[in-house]
């Protein structure tokens, strides 16, 4: 399915600052990321790393920060799970969870506590 043109320019205009989200919502709720974890690690271990926006601070401090406001936050990936090791990125974004990333399928994601 190709995204409407208002969808993507909203993905440019309609932003809602971390911060906001983090002091926003009590640390028990549920909090789900969902995606294939693959990137470059640098997207994730530097600052300026990412591929779309220049953080000054790079994505795992927002990843711990999320995991430390948000303890029993999950990520389900998409990916065969035979194929995580494989990727770097998987690897440090399940230390980052604590290794709390499971299959999207897997029903024990649905249960974490």
């Amino acid at each position: 399915m190709k995204a409407s043109g208002s969808r993507t320019r909203r993905r440019f205009t309609d932003r809602t600052p971390t911060w906001d989200v983090l002091h926003k919502y009590p640390h028990d709720y549920k909090v789900v990321f969902v995606g294939d974890a693959s990137m470059s690690p640098y997207e994730i271990m530097v600052p300026g790393g990412s591929v779309e926006h220049v953080n000054e601070e790079a994505g795992s401090v927002w990843l711990d920060r999320i995991t430390r406001t948000y303890p029993h936050a999950v990520w389900l990936n998409p990916v065969a799970q035979k194929h995580w090791d494989y990727s770097e990125s998987t690897t440090i974004i399940r230390r980052l969870f604590s290794e709390r990333m499971y299959p999207d399928h897997d029903r024990r994601a649905s249960k974490a506590r």
